[in-house]
């Protein structure tokens, strides 16, 4: 009976694991950039034909938060720190696991001390976005009419994932919205109207203040890790869906290929393209819409999408009744952790975790992990859909491979965060008795081994896995 109640609890977390490869987010993509030791590869898309995987509802797992018996305590701290003394981490490491069940923490080792986080700070990002906006609200970027006759401005409505007139080599997930689809309904708008030549000015207002974060290395714009932040822009900032470099200007880029788009529907426009304002009650000539933040979310963590992130942090600003600024991003994120009683150890100063100037404890995503986990947050699951799978997507795609780890692949579901000396993990894995747990593992003072550091976080990772 307990050897069939845990073949039955290892086959519903493998299917729980494999939502995300059900819902077609199947790659391997590297973490960010660094700036001393690239981690640069070329951008995979997400493919819209994963391969062909059983399907099962991951709701009871999480409801239950596990039935199965809590790991004995002693057991898993020994194998814990032990895996914890590898040298390839440093001399300073944050440890936490949590039952998602009852809340207790399992383990912590230095598990209170804040550490930069890295890409880590994107589960941050997506839990706050998610309370904050909701799972089901959508980006709507729309062409209005100008005040002066026969003038159309374009709106960013801060929607980075906006498809620009290049098509990507595979459809992606989720389905994003279309600039040549707006610059047709646009077209038959004006066109209905008798207008076929108009001046065409943009608006990216919606987000305000510096472009660039604070503690980001200077060499991240424009050279790859991220596009200067605006509420306009196609293609996440890039010059190429297909592409990892970003353009300079990425709202002139979008307002340059909307009116290219436009002269290709029968209406020109004149050679000059403005910044502009649009009227609070300027008409409406078109609109599109972008995928629900749900699905946002799952994008952002299973690529680790640093512009996305960045634009998840301004819109919660907005919700949250303050300028969509980097300035306001820290009391934003601090006020919905905080309603979610999970504020502690937790100030992040970006949506992305390129800053520098992050602080996260283990202990502080542990437990923000496990609430969000909770049958009593429905709304926050969606951080679990999007979290990548050991071993077969995301950025934990080509991770797990020494032997040490592998008996992981499949089991976990994490995200990953590297900068240069840092480097952390942290996710959710179910117990071979099926219980819940959360963990992070965080490490700000790494030596520069290309991929130790990696394979031992996978190591601690699976521990919890196999406890």
């Amino acid at each position: 009976m307990v050897r069939r109640e845990r073949w039955v609890a290892l086959v519903t977390l493998v299917l729980l694991q494999a939502f995300v490869v059900v819902a077609g987010v199947y790659v391997i993509t590297n973490d960010i950039s660094l700036s001393a030791l690239s981690e640069r590869a070329p951008r995979p898309s997400v493919s819209a034909k994963p391969p062909p995987v059983p399907v099962v509802t991951a709701g009871p797992v999480l409801a239950a938060g596990g039935n199965g018996p809590l790991p004995t305590k002693s057991t898993l701290a020994s194998r814990l720190k032990n895996a914890l003394g590898d040298p390839a981490l440093g001399d300073r490491v944050g440890a936490a696991v949590i039952d998602v069940g009852t809340g207790e923490v399992l383990y912590g080792a230095d598990s209170g001390t804040v550490i930069t986080p890295a890409s880590t700070t994107k589960i941050v990002t997506s839990i706050a976005s998610l309370a904050s906006l909701g799972p089901d609200t959508r980006l709507t970027t729309r062409a209005v009419r100008g005040p002066v006759k026969n003038s159309v401005i374009l709106v960013g409505g801060g929607d980075p994932t906006l498809l620009g007139p290049k098509a990507p080599a595979r459809p992606a997930y989720p389905k994003q919205a279309s600039l040549a689809q707006l610059a047709q309904r646009t077209a038959m708008a004006l066109k209905a109207q008798g207008v076929t030549k108009v001046t065409l000015s943009y608006d990216d207002t919606l987000f305000s203040g510096s472009r660039i974060g604070p503690g980001w290395k200077p060499n991240y714009v424009p050279e790859g890790s991220v596009a200067p932040v605006s509420a306009l822009a196609i293609d996440v900032g890039r010059v190429h869906p297909d592409s990892s470099q970003r353009v300079a200007d990425p709202s002139r880029t979008a307002a340059t290929a909307f009116a290219t788009l436009l002269r290709k529907y029968g209406v020109t426009t004149g050679k000059t393209i403005k910044e502009s304002k649009a009227a609070a009650g300027a008409e409406e000539l078109a609109k599109v819409v972008s995928a629900p933040v749900y699905a946002l979310v799952e994008r952002t963590l299973t690529l680790s999408d640093n512009d996305l992130a960045e634009a998840l942090a301004r819109h919660l600003t907005i919700k949250e009744g303050m300028a969509a600024t980097f300035a306001n991003v820290a009391p934003a994120v601090q006020g919905v952790l905080k309603r979610l009683g999970a504020d502690q150890g937790i100030r992040v100063v970006d949506g992305s975790g390129l800053s520098t100037r992050n602080r996260i404890s283990a202990a502080g995503l542990a437990r923000l992990l496990a609430v969000a986990l909770s049958p009593s947050h429905p709304h926050l699951h969606a951080v679990v859909s999007g979290m990548p799978v050991a071993g077969f997507s995301g950025t934990l795609g080509s991770r797990f491979t020494r032997n040490d780890a592998k008996p992981g692949l499949g089991l976990v579901r994490a995200k990953t965060g590297t900068l240069n000396h840092v480097n952390t993990l942290a996710g959710i894995a179910t117990t071979t008795d099926g219980r819940l747990l959360t963990f992070a593992f965080m490490a700000d003072r790494v030596p520069l081994a290309w991929g130790k550091a990696e394979a031992a976080l996978d190591r601690l990772a699976t521990v919890v896995a196999l406890s």
